[in-house]
């Protein structure tokens, strides 16, 4: 089966898609998450190239991509150096992904589809990518690690 031109995703309340669903100029998906920038090998001090980012992705009504912001609140090497508190990366990230959901006009959370994107920012890949192999079709989120395929309902494995 083909990948479908939109992808449905579906709100998952407490879960990895809680921040996902309509606004007033269209459809949005938020989400705080790791990365590493793209090639990265894992060796001695991954730490401090491991970046925590709030991101909210933006679309029109038939899912097109319109625009993202993406901030990077820290490094995995800060968030261990200070795990608690409002000052802690995580809290930051957080605190500014609910900053950017708030501004949206008219929010409400619920299922989204929308068409494939990509965009690199600080070396790390974001976007809906699809591709095909041996047959099988299938679209994923980055650098969410969100994998979006057949029956294509908005389920998604990680």
């Amino acid at each position: 089966m083909a990948v479908p031109e939109v992808i449905p995703i579906a709100y998952e309340p407490h879960g990895r898609t809680e921040a996902i669903g309509h606004y007033a100029d269209g459809q949005f998906m938020g989400s705080v998450t790791y990365a590493f920038p793209k090639g990265f090998d894992l060796g001695s001090g991954w730490e401090e190239h491991k970046r925590l980012y709030s991101v909210l992705h933006t679309f029109d009504a038939d899912g097109r991509y319109r625009d993202s912001e993406i901030w990077c609140a820290g490094t995995w090497a800060e968030q261990q150096r200070s795990p608690h508190g409002p000052d802690s990366v995580l809290a930051r990230a957080r605190a500014h992904l609910a900053s950017l959901l708030r501004s949206l006009p008219r929010r409400t959370y619920t299922d989204i589809a929308i068409r494939p994107f990509q965009l690199t920012v600080d070396g790390v890949l974001f976007g809906l990518v699809t591709d095909e192999e041996e047959g099988e079709a299938w679209a994923e989120l980055y650098p969410d690690n969100l994998g979006f395929g057949a029956p294509w309902d908005g389920s998604y494995d990680t």
